[in-house]
């Protein structure tokens, strides 16, 4: 068996919409989506990192359009920032309706895990930047990660 280089930074996961899932108005539930949303997070995280990582915070959770029973959604997840113990994973959700042959970007968000061991946060491997795209995704979510500690340093004066 031969061994496969695997970006360890992204993920894909895809699950189909079932009737269970859906809410009063027949669209997928919006826990539901947030539910799959943390577990691609937690996978994607864990991967990168090599170990269990908890959620920190969820941010722009935008649900552009609702998702349908029937629809395969599939999550494409990145770490796209990394700092001493946590990690940025941005998440697209991508649903395909195969009646209908048609694919939509319905929802995206960003999730702050924090890498996790024995009771105390750890280190996590530093994130190379080699394409144009991991360094936009870099620079985009060091701005979030600025936006939120000023939210933070409000909320604790307030």
């Amino acid at each position: 068996m031969s061994e496969q280089n695997v970006d360890q930074r992204e993920l894909t996961m895809s699950v189909l919409m079932r009737p269970d899932m859906a809410n009063f108005s027949g669209n997928v539930h919006g826990g539901v989506l947030l539910k799959l949303l943390d577990e691609v997070a937690f996978a994607c995280a864990s991967r990168y990192a090599g170990c269990y990582v908890v959620t920190l915070s969820v941010d722009q959770v935008l649900f552009k359009q609702p998702v349908h029973v029937g629809e395969m959604v599939t999550f494409y997840a990145s770490v796209n920032h990394v700092g001493h113990t946590s990690m940025e994973v941005g998440i697209k959700v991508v649903a395909e309706n195969f009646l209908e042959r048609t694919v939509r970007n319905t929802t995206r968000c960003y999730f702050t895990m924090v890498a996790y061991d024995k009771g105390k946060s750890v280190v996590v491997p530093p994130l190379t930047l080699d394409t144009e795209i991991q360094k936009r995704r870099f620079h985009e979510a060091e701005i979030r990660k600025q936006m939120r500690l000023e939210a933070a340093r409000e909320m604790e004066v307030a």
